[in-house]
């Protein structure tokens, strides 16, 4: 008798679940949700409103992982590094999982609408509905500006952890959505160098796959320099002092640093390779947790 394949003969455990929830993906953006939140607290926001902006901020983009995995199984078959998914792999039925993202989104809701603000729940619900939607459905095997106006979805965590503490959306609110705004494009296509050819061979066209290694180091050294200018104008606005303005400066020059050592050697004609594109994209992540780490401290310090 032939044994049934391991996808068949296994159940999915809970483990299983949570890892469709990618919650190494996930684990910065609920930082900035936090982070926001100290921000907008102006220092410690309340331990339950804490707990709860968490949880559901946390199973809200959760569920738009899930779902992103259902919609892209026939992709994520062919890429090595996605094969192994749980719905990939057939785990975990399609069903099964398109239900359980959807309880995750509708419990991630009603928590924030309950327990903290009726705009945090929308705010959300919207960077939900970016990465779903925007993203996976219609941008994504369509467009290597995917990623630009898709990646929107990662820019709403922060307006959730503030509008859970204030209940509205100032102006510094919208300075760290624009952040993150223009992090986006330099840190994925980082990683898009990194994976072009797994891109190439499904064809998403990833702006590597359409449009090659040169422009690609050009757009991430031009959204690098974006990204450090935006982090420093709320200093010009008094929303922040001086030691905001001080980690910018350094973490950003460092940013900036790593997006020139990968733009000078592949403009002078050499391909763009994974030992060259890594330490910006890991950087790149640091530096997203450092710049809201630095204005999370410094907006509990400023009087």
């Amino acid at each position: 008798m032939t044994a049934a394949p391991a996808a068949v003969r296994a159940r999915a455990t809970w483990r299983d679940y949570l890892a469709l929830t990618k919650p190494r993906v996930i684990s910065l953006l609920l930082f900035t949700t936090v982070a926001a939140m100290f921000m907008a607290a102006r220092g410690w926001p309340g331990l339950t409103l804490l707990i709860v902006v968490s949880l559901a901020g946390y199973a809200s983009a959760g569920s738009a992982g899930v779902l992103n995995m259902v919609i892209d199984r026939d992709i994520d078959l062919k890429m090595a590094r996605t094969a192994t998914r749980p719905t990939s792999s057939g785990l975990i039925p399609m069903r099964d999982a398109a239900l359980f993202g959807a309880a995750l989104q509708l419990g991630s809701f009603a928590a924030l609408w309950v327990w903290a603000t009726p705009l945090a729940a929308w705010m959300s619900l919207a960077g939900f509905v970016t990465y779903v939607g925007v993203y996976t459905l219609w941008l994504k095997r369509r467009t290597w500006h995917n990623i630009v106006l898709g990646g929107a979805a990662g820019c709403f965590p922060p307006l959730v952890g503030w509008a859970a503490v204030t209940g509205d959306l100032n102006l510094f609110a919208w300075f760290l959505f624009a952040i993150i705004f223009f992090w986006t494009p330099a840190h994925f296509w980082a990683l898009a160098l990194m994976i072009k050819e797994e891109y190439r061979e499904v064809g998403i066209p990833m702006l590597p796959v359409v449009h090659g290694d040169r422009l690609t180091v050009a757009q991430v050294w031009l959204y690098s320099i974006y990204t450090v200018i935006i982090s420093v104008l709320p200093f010009t606005f008094r929303e922040v002092s001086w030691l905001y303005l001080g980690v910018a400066a350094l973490s950003g020059g460092w940013l900036i640093r790593l997006a020139w050592r990968l733009y000078t050697p592949v403009m002078a004609g050499q391909a763009a390779t994974r030992k060259m594109a890594v330490p910006l994209y890991l950087y790149s992540m640091l530096y997203l947790a450092i710049l809201f780490l630095a204005g999370a401290l410094d907006r509990s310090l400023l009087i």
